[in-house]
């Protein structure tokens, strides 16, 4: 873990010189086109699937996503699949900006949208590809709120949506969740920021890491 703290200071740096993704004017042509070879996994959306395996990216904040991707390209963090797509040759630090702030802006429904009467089959279908509902995960919710408010809230946001380098978590596939708190518990994966430390996760028990689990599954039913 020591060896790569070199490779992550570099890494901030960059995102610290780069564009301000909060105020990016988006060119939605030309940002779908980058994200097209994305959606194979992640889906036309940004909504993932199979259950988890491809992680949720819409609704991502900008700064998160492109982090993961310089992340990716640096070989900071390992996920073979990513490679290919993320070379520089294939994505340019401006592809990157471009496909962050366009995720970053695609809202995913919890629940079906009013439909008119005029709304013909496909454009009720159109819409409801868009809706994303995560199971509710087993688990004591209200033990799960007090320690995510404790000990998650001040990074990922009293709501679970995450901020600045930090990333969202309601609305994700709790499968996905799981995995990524497993990795960072084995030391597979790296906090992304070097003043968050993982000993928050290591102090919590395997049910309390469920708790909070189902707690974050039951936020997207409040989200509006």
């Amino acid at each position: 873990m020591r060896k790569l703290k070199p490779v992550f200071i570099a890494l901030r740096l960059l995102l610290g010189a780069g564009v301000a993704l909060s105020a990016y004017a988006v060119d939605v042509e030309k940002a779908k086109e980058i994200y097209g070879p994305c959606a194979a996994c992640h889906g036309e959306f940004g909504a993932g699937g199979k259950k988890g395996e491809y992680p949720r990216i819409a609704g991502q904040p900008p700064k998160y996503i492109l982090g993961q991707l310089k992340a990716f390209q640096m070989r900071v963090r390992i996920n073979i699949p990513m490679v290919p797509y993320t070379e520089a040759r294939e994505l340019s630090d401006a592809d990157m900006n471009e496909v962050a702030a366009y995720l970053a802006g695609i809202e995913l429904p919890t629940k079906p949208p009013a439909f008119a009467d005029s709304d013909d089959a496909l454009a009720r279908l159109l819409a409801m590809e868009k809706v994303m509902v995560v199971p509710r995960a087993e688990g004591n919710v209200e033990n799960g709120r007090g320690i995510y408010q404790e000990n998650c809230a001040y990074c990922h946001g009293k709501t679970g949506k995450g901020h600045g380098s930090f990333p969202r978590l309601v609305g994700q596939y709790t499968a996905y969740l799981k995995k990524q708190v497993d990795s960072y518990l084995k030391g597979d994966r790296l906090h992304d920021d070097e003043t968050v430390k993982d000993g928050v996760l290591l102090a919590l028990q395997p049910k309390d890491i469920q708790d909070v689990l189902a707690y974050l599954t039951s936020l997207q039913e409040v989200e509006p």
